[in-house]
């Protein structure tokens, strides 16, 4: 909905005070969606990539600068002019982080972010999660990684069935309350000594 796919069926959803039915195509400057498999061009480098997805939503950035964003995502320098299909997902995860600083995106979308990364990579992207937070960043992240939701999200709300059934504060459950209620509502009982 947020991305103007789908329309909904009751409610508003606004981004930056814009009401994304009524503004569309304003509004999609202002989100950066992260797919759990973040598709970006192969033949390109990190840097290429970046200017590219940057283009498509008008801005023009020089080089230094590009380089810039992708430090500030964690992308080690000597990557930044590699071919993107040498590099792993959480390198191509770096590329998406990097698009989001660089457009100053106000929302951020994410599914399955740290599914298929290693911990040492899941434990970076989570850093760049919270300081992109910090900054006033809104990130709306699908998962099930229920650590990362807690350490991440001020609010979690469990999904069954495409249907929310259960919304918590992330202060107010700890993270073995928050697994109860996830087997709960999934029915895994069975799962629970």
């Amino acid at each position: 909905m947020l991305l103007n796919f789908i329309n909904p069926t009751s409610g508003i959803a606004k981004i930056n005070g814009l009401e994304v039915t009524k503004h569309p195509i304003k509004t999609k400057n202002f989100i950066t969606y992260i797919p759990e498999n973040l598709m970006l061009y192969a033949s390109l480098s990190a840097i290429e990539n970046l200017d590219y997805f940057l283009k498509l939503s008008g801005k023009k950035i020089d080089k230094p600068e590009l380089s810039l964003f992708l430090e500030e995502a964690g992308l080690q320098k000597e990557a930044h002019n590699k071919y993107v299909n040498t590099f792993s997902k959480g390198m191509r995860q770096k590329v998406g982080i990097a698009l989001a600083i660089a457009k100053e995106s106000k929302v951020l979308l994410l599914d399955e972010p740290t599914s298929g990364l290693d911990p040492k990579s899941s434990n970076e992207f989570s850093d760049l999660l919270l300081k992109m937070k910090s900054e006033g960043v809104a990130i709306l992240m699908a998962t099930h990684d229920l650590f990362r939701a807690k350490d991440i999200a001020t609010h979690i709300g469990i999904m069954r069935n495409g249907t929310l059934q259960s919304t918590k504060a992330s202060d107010e459950i700890t993270l073995s309350e928050l697994e109860k209620l996830y087997l709960d509502i999934m029915n895994f009982k069975n799962v629970i000594a």
